[in-house]
């Protein structure tokens, strides 16, 4: 795997899912980068989800803040793990990213 692949890897976790849906369409030839790009997707987009919806519920407000600190810490563990060549693998969410981004290749 090259620096190349390495830095697509974290850069496709910098901008949480939306970097993570270019990465995989650009960079759809490189299996480390797919896996990356595929669970920033995941990852991001359902905790996106998640934060907006407790968001708007009274009394759960708390539970969305304590869901934002938890990406944070996520966000700079999965671009270290990546931008040193990693597989990081997230409970529950890595295998699902690691079956679909091996089903879904250029």
């Amino acid at each position: 795997m090259g620096r190349g692949a390495r830095t697509a890897g974290w850069l496709s976790y910098l901008g949480g899912w939306v970097t993570g849906l270019i990465f995989l369409l650009l960079k759809r030839e490189d299996r480390f980068v797919r896996f990356h790009a595929m669970q920033s997707l995941i990852f991001f987009g359902a905790m996106s989800m998640a934060t907006t919806v407790f968001s708007y519920i009274p009394l759960l407000g708390f539970i969305g803040e304590g869901l934002a600190f938890v990406s944070f810490i996520c966000w700079i563990v999965l671009m270290v793990a990546a931008a040193r060549g990693r597989y990081y693998k997230l409970p529950i969410i890595g295998d699902y990213a690691e079956k679909w981004a091996n089903s879904w290749k250029g």
